[in-house]
């Protein structure tokens, strides 16, 4: 029998419209990088050539989304839009019950001052920046709970996503379950390079949880990724549709925070929801938010921006879509593989992350090799990427000492339908070169650290 050759992909739609973008001169970018402490997120956006910093709200929206732009409502209270994201949660999502939220960080903040009490412990499938300080800001305590191969850039274990319910059990009987206000589970997991929870896994932490009496909160900005990722990894799945396995997943849950700007493709919005026996959790999110937000029926949205996120999440649990959105990813992490340069594996779903310990082994954690990385790629090429180690980790608000994570990684994030396979192909060229360069580097040091979330605006200069 003739062997079939493996058959090209091309992304599911063409382009309508496009962004002109401003190519600088390595100079150029030298005094932006200077005048920006080092630091990627203080860059000016017109200074980047491919802007890798983050998937969240950087999407191309749809035809069939900028349609429904011009059938926003802008009603203060009532607005459809409201009713028409209402349903497609509820259909898509099985949630009765919606809060909106100008983006997941304000659906965390609810979630956190509702459950949290000040001493409770939060166990989770590895930290998140924004997730871990509504929980401290709380008076909560963040416990890791993730499984050891998470740890592990080099570890191919499919599911690194997964929770350790040894861990999970071991910390309930420690503190007790009154103390464990609920367990905070990612998919798919950002902080350990985007990597799945499986089902199963899921399922069992779900029954744990039962027998203990705790809640469980997802954080679903990724979940219909994680949902691609279950359907070719996960026995039993490959014949379910994303829509059912999504729906499974939400069911072994009470509630979930989403950030809309990732999965459903906008540039702005999220929500918290809450399964049908969590009404009276939804009636206090539902005061609290006008406090924090807006009115329950916006959140902070305008009704143009709910209807974009409805009509997202009809385009984001297609298949064909997250084929070509993860497909993409793999494609930049194949090449690089291809040309030696260390990475997370697996590869995840949402960006490509260059592990900065192997690739500048001769800085030490201090001396911020991630951040050097990230710097260095936008120096060498205009392309923006982001720290993801001990910048993000902060520090530990007892001793105020670094925390110092076994993971120090650059992110490469790729926006859904913005770049084109010419755009990969550059970003795996010019990492390469900065590959070869290595030995140059030097590291840095921090010489501005902001009290909350610092590597939003820590400033750094170069070590002599």
């Amino acid at each position: 029998m003739q062997k079939l050759k493996k058959r090209s992909w091309a992304e599911p739609f063409k382009i309508k419209t496009v962004e002109l973008l401003k190519v600088t001169t390595r100079e150029e970018r030298n005094r932006a990088l200077k005048e920006a402490g080092y630091n990627t997120f203080l860059l000016k956006s017109e200074d980047v050539y491919i802007d890798l910093l983050t998937d969240s709200g950087t999407n191309a929206m749809s035809d069939y989304q900028w349609a429904g732009l011009m059938l926003g409502d802008e009603a203060y209270a009532g607005s459809k839009n409201f009713y028409n994201l209402e349903e497609k949660v509820q259909q898509f999502y099985g949630y009765k019950y919606l809060v909106p939220t100008h983006q997941g960080r304000g659906a965390e903040h609810l979630i956190s001052q509702i459950l949290i009490k000040p001493g409770d412990f939060v166990p989770g499938n590895m930290y998140f920046t924004t997730t871990r300080l509504h929980q401290e800001l709380a008076g909560g305590t963040f416990v890791d709970i993730i499984i050891d191969e998470a740890h592990d850039p080099t570890s191919t274990y499919p599911f690194k996503g997964n929770i350790d319910l040894q861990k999970l059990d071991d910390l309930v009987k420690r503190v007790g379950a009154k103390r464990v206000p609920y367990v905070s589970v990612a998919g798919t997991v950002n902080m350990a390079g985007g990597q799945p929870i499986s089902m199963e896994n899921l399922r069992q932490v779900r029954q744990l949880c039962k027998n203990h009496g705790i809640r469980i909160v997802l954080d679903a900005t990724r979940l219909m990724e994680n949902a691609y990722f279950i359907k070719i990894r996960e026995k039993g799945y490959q014949q379910k549709t994303i829509a059912e396995i999504l729906g499974e997943m939400c069911s072994y849950s009470d509630a979930c925070t989403m950030s809309g700007k990732k999965d459903l493709l906008v540039n702005i919005g999220g929500f918290l929801a809450l399964r049908e026996h969590e009404q009276e959790i939804f009636e206090e999110a539902r005061n609290l938010v006008v406090v924090y937000e807006g009115l329950h029926t916006y959140g902070g949205l305008a009704g143009r921006d709910m209807e974009a996120m409805a009509r997202g999440i009809e385009e984001a649990v297609s298949e064909d879509h997250l084929r070509a959105r993860i497909g993409q990813v793999e494609y930049v992490g194949e090449k690089l593989l291809g040309i030696g340069i260390p990475i997370v594996l697996p590869i995840g779903g949402h960006a490509i992350f260059l592990d900065a310990k192997r690739f500048l082994p001769h800085l030490k954690q201090v001396e911020f090799p991630a951040q050097t990385l990230a710097a260095e790629l936008y120096l060498e090429s205009g392309i923006r990427s982001m720290e993801r180690g001990i910048v993000s980790a902060g520090r530990n608000k007892e001793t105020g000492d670094h925390y110092h994570p076994k993971l120090e990684l650059v992110r490469l994030t790729f926006p859904r339908r913005v770049y084109t396979q010419a755009h990969c192909d550059v970003t795996a060229e010019a990492v390469e070169a900065v590959y070869e360069n290595r030995e140059s580097v030097k590291g840095l040091r921090m010489v501005y650290e902001p009290k909350y979330l610092r590597f939003f605006q820590a400033r750094f200069e170069k070590l002599p």
